[in-house]
């Protein structure tokens, strides 16, 4: 679980990369709306919570399904962004708060969805907070796009970033979240997983916007930045395919209802 200290900052570590984070993050699949109607009965009246909303691209697949979406975000440059991109659903509530006090109302929500943010939190705090807010029947949603390494260019890029960023291993949710963390969260219930593919197209300047986007990459201040776009720019070169390169990802989707 990551210490009280990493996750005060990490409220504050996305402010220097919102652009490129509203600009270049991938993403989420309509499959999870689908599978969420089919499967876990969503409707248009249920009420939604996206937990560490961000700039908001999870949370815009429920908008568009017309449910009313509660986009709780402690990082007041993400939520402005959120904000502005948003700002035509009449059901989108922008709330100062986060996971461990959500300022939302006792037995509210049908759904609580966490896109990309999960290994932020405070788990046994959140878990109590999610009891706190959701209905007895409600389920919680926690989605990461993981990038697939199953192209040299992908190899190469994980190699490159391996190289460069000395907390990349610390700081990936894959190693913060392991099992019996997710268990301690769930309680006596077993949540599920169901997967999805996902991807992105990128010509150099949005490959590079992409990896800056990342809490953990090098700034420009950093002694070595020029020196790994430098890199960056001949592995694109190397792989690119008429002035592009994909990235492929496994939209990991864990669902169940809290014990």
């Amino acid at each position: 679980m990551i210490d009280n200290v990493n996750y005060i900052n990490s409220i504050e570590r996305f402010s220097n990369r919102v652009e490129n984070y509203s600009k270049y993050r991938p993403s989420y699949p309509i499959d999870i709306l689908n599978f969420c109607k089919k499967e876990l009965n969503l409707s248009t009246s249920d009420i939604v919570a996206d937990i560490g909303s961000g700039t908001g691209l999870l949370s815009e697949l429920f908008l568009e399904n017309g449910n009313i979406v509660f986009c709780i975000e402690p990082n007041k440059k993400m939520r402005e962004v959120a904000e502005n991109n948003l700002k035509n659903y009449i059901n989108f509530k922008s709330v100062n708060g986060k996971a461990e006090e959500t300022g939302l109302p006792d037995k509210t929500l049908d759904f609580i969805t966490v896109g990309q943010a999960f290994h932020w939190f405070d788990i046994l705090k959140t878990r109590e907070e999610f009891l706190r807010i959701l209905k007895p029947d409600g389920y919680v949603i926690l989605v990461w796009n993981e990038r697939k390494i199953n192209t040299e260019f992908s190899f190469a890029y994980e190699k490159f970033i391996s190289q460069f960023v000395i907390n990349y291993k610390k700081v990936h949710y894959k190693n913060i979240i392991s099992k019996s963390i997710l268990n301690s969260f769930w309680g006596n219930n077993i949540c599920s997983l169901v997967t999805f593919d996902n991807f992105q197209i990128f010509d150099f300047e949005s490959l590079k916007g992409r990896f800056l986007s990342s809490s953990y990459t090098p700034i420009e201040i950093d002694s070595k930045y020029n020196k790994m776009i430098e890199h960056l720019r001949n592995i694109f070169l190397e792989f690119q395919v008429d002035n592009k390169v994909k990235f492929e990802y496994t939209t990991k989707v864990y669902f169940g209802k809290i014990a």
